[in-house]
């Protein structure tokens, strides 16, 4: 193998690419700009409107309770809830958002608790609504005191120590250090930038490598060079390859950068974040160089699907799709109970997913680590095969 020629090949192709605009736009502007500033962008305003939320004095009606004048006075009193008279049409109300909740009393409902007839209190709130969850967690918060109230009251009466209905305690202890627990939250949101990145880099310069160069006329010029075809698509490749990494290296650089901004400015002033995002530079390491066989592969590939078709257009078109099918496995790292195992290890794009989500929260699975490298080195391998393949046939190289 002729390792000039493929020298040769890659600095031609890469002076061309980096001579483009759109080149420069796909490989810095948008991994160190645009998804930086697109996630420190979604953190903000996500606090923000919880933190609104949170302050925000929800409307609630209280269907029935005129029975009940303790109950009624002390939601009355909650300086947390504002109410609304009563309206058969709370159901509507609730779901345009006019008022947040609605709690419905039932008739009898103190005698029935001196009666020790437990009455049932219904909640009726917006499913899936972040302020109608918060208007419900204040109801409920309400009606738990009261419960514990009558329980004491009943507890005082019999001469029972309150302790009669807690005999035991049970509480939670976290045993993973912080930068765990911040690393496996990372490790849910990175993996699929980075992925994805990684193949979007690579789209532009493997178009214009390969059908670009249909286009253009100058695929006829290059098989008259001195060097053959496979040094020629290893050359093209490489070029592809070089993209598709510095795009995800950059992304994963700028996406680090912009985790620790929001350290510093977001999350250090937030009373209901007080987790501080941080991640290993080693881990950001271990995952750069995943990065390395799973750039090879979808430039391979890439190179291989442009290779075979007639234009740009048909190229965009073939290439699309293969980013929408890419999405799923990136995806992985971020769905709950999916977890990294042998199966899993042997899959494309999803074991370098699950793999960066253990390396990012400090995990580090050697066998994974050797069987997932392994394994897309291989994939790697295949992809370049076929791209060679591609270009020796004339069929291939001049559809029309």
């Amino acid at each position: 193998m002729n390792l000039r020629n493929i020298r040769i090949v890659y600095a031609k192709e890469l002076l061309d690419l980096l001579r483009d605009r759109r080149t420069i736009i796909s490989m810095v502007v948008v991994p160190i700009i645009l998804m930086p500033a697109i996630m420190i962008s979604v953190a903000t305003i996500s606090a923000r409107s919880v933190g609104q939320a949170r302050q925000e004095i929800p409307k609630v009606m209280v269907i029935g309770g005129k029975d009940s004048p303790d109950t009624l006075h002390g939601l009355e009193s909650l300086k947390t809830l504002q109410l609304v008279p009563a309206s058969a049409d709370y159901t509507n109300l609730i779901s345009d958002k006019k008022i947040r909740a609605a709690v419905e009393i039932p008739s009898g409902f103190e005698q029935d608790v001196r009666l020790e007839r437990p009455p049932k209190v219904r909640i009726y709130i917006y499913e899936g609504e972040m302020k109608s969850m918060f208007a419900a967690e204040a109801i409920e918060q309400f009606f738990r005191n009261r419960k514990d109230a009558v329980v004491s009251n009943r507890l005082a009466a019999a001469r029972l120590p309150t302790s009669t209905l807690n005999p035991f305690d049970i509480s939670r202890a976290n045993v993973a250090p912080p930068q765990k627990v911040s690393g496996n939250i990372v490790g849910m949101i990175l993996p699929y930038l980075v992925i994805i990145m990684c193949m979007t880099g690579s789209i532009y310069p493997s178009i214009d490598l390969t059908a670009g160069e249909k286009e253009r006329g100058t695929i006829e010029t290059l098989l008259t060079s001195p060097a053959n075809r496979t040094h020629l698509v290893l050359g093209k490749c490489l070029i592809v390859m070089t993209m598709s990494l510095f795009t995800a290296l950059v992304s994963l650089a700028s996406n680090g950068v912009a985790i620790s901004i929001m350290n510093r400015t977001l999350f250090a002033s937030s009373k209901h974040s007080p987790l501080m995002f941080s991640v290993e530079p080693s881990s950001l390491l271990a995952v750069a160089v995943l990065m390395v066989p799973l750039a090879v592969f979808f430039a391979a590939l890439m190179v291989a699907i442009g290779l075979y078709s007639r234009s740009s257009k048909e190229a965009q078109s073939y290439l699309q799709p293969m980013l929408i099918l890419t999405v799923v496995p990136a995806m992985a790292a971020a769905l709950p109970g999916v977890e990294l195992n042998t199966r899993f290890a042997l899959i494309p794009v999803l074991n370098v997913s699950l793999l960066s989500k253990e390396v990012l929260s400090g995990t580090y699975h050697l066998h994974y680590m050797v069987l997932v490298f392994a394994s897309m080195c291989v994939y790697a391998a295949i992809a370049i095969f076929a791209a060679v393949a591609a270009f020796k046939r004339e069929t291939v190289l001049f559809r029309t």
